[in-house]
């Protein structure tokens, strides 16, 4: 199975990665373009796939061809290589804001396409990535997606009406949880730990907390209750994190993300 990337930006890197990994497909395979050649070179170099400056030949050599470009490029490579599109191809798209309707519509309305959304964590094999299929993918098309995605973390398929909700929660939220290891890491400095050392604790800390979310099925609240000792260490930091505003401020952050990601075209 030849799949091409039009794009070698760091989510193309993440997925390519995990594809080969995974033995989807093997590298030379894969076929990726991108408008900057240190870009081509990088990922020739650290992957070992073939790479081309010419998008039309991705789209034409290819069966799966994901558009992995910023979301402000997709018109114009849209335009670019919608003649070189072909009977049984399906194009993936990884763009906030560009549904289902504007794809086909500047795609052609007979092209099989999957919109996702990964996150970055893909980069590490733990990425989880929404997908939402037009009516042209069939059932082997769909079945090659979902291989493809999950081969750097889950996926799964979703109503287009969720995608906006899917950048807030996953999309964008890696940088809200870097944020909270570096606040924590910064207080443990501030306690006297060295600089590494918290990021380690820090990071760990997370890693173990969203693991124990998604093994014991518990809910994240019970989970929650479970550190908190009657007159203890973790309820006096939960009664600060509340009077300051945590969940509101998670909320309201994840609110302007889903409405940002619904202004970037295509409505």
């Amino acid at each position: 199975m030849k799949i091409g990337f039009i794009g070698c930006g760091n989510m193309a890197k993440a997925m390519i990665g995990g594809v080969i990994r995974s033995g989807v497909c093997q590298k030379e395979e894969i076929l990726a373009s991108d408008a900057f050649a240190p870009a081509r070179s990088a990922a020739a170099e650290s992957l070992g796939i073939c790479v081309t400056e010419s998008n039309t030949e991705v789209a034409e050599k290819t069966e799966i061809l994901v558009l992995a470009v910023k979301p402000q490029f997709y018109e114009e490579v849209a335009e670019e290589i919608r003649g070189s599109l072909h009977e049984n191809q399906l194009v993936v798209t990884i763009a906030p804001g560009k549904t289902l309707a504007w794809l086909e519509e500047h795609l052609g309305k007979e092209t099989a396409i999957v919109r996702t959304m990964p996150n970055t964590p893909a980069m590490v094999g733990e990425g989880v990535t929404a997908m939402c299929p037009n009516a042209m993918v069939t059932q082997p098309q769909l079945a090659a997606c979902r291989a493809l995605l999950e081969s750097f973390g889950r996926a799964e398929q979703i109503p287009e009406r969720l995608m906006d909700a899917v950048v807030a929660v996953s999309g964008s939220s890696p940088a809200y949880v870097f944020l909270f290891i570096e606040a924590m890491a910064d207080a443990a400095v501030a306690e006297g730990m060295p600089r590494a050392q918290a990021y380690s604790f820090a990071a760990q800390a997370v890693l173990g907390s969203a693991k124990m979310v998604l093994e014991t099925g518990k809910h994240p609240g019970e989970l929650k209750d479970m550190v908190c000792s009657p007159a203890g260490t973790t309820i006096e930091a939960v009664q600060v994190l509340e009077e300051t505003g945590l969940r509101s401020s998670v909320m309201q952050a994840m609110r302007v993300c889903a409405e940002k990601s619904r202004s970037m075209g295509g409505k």
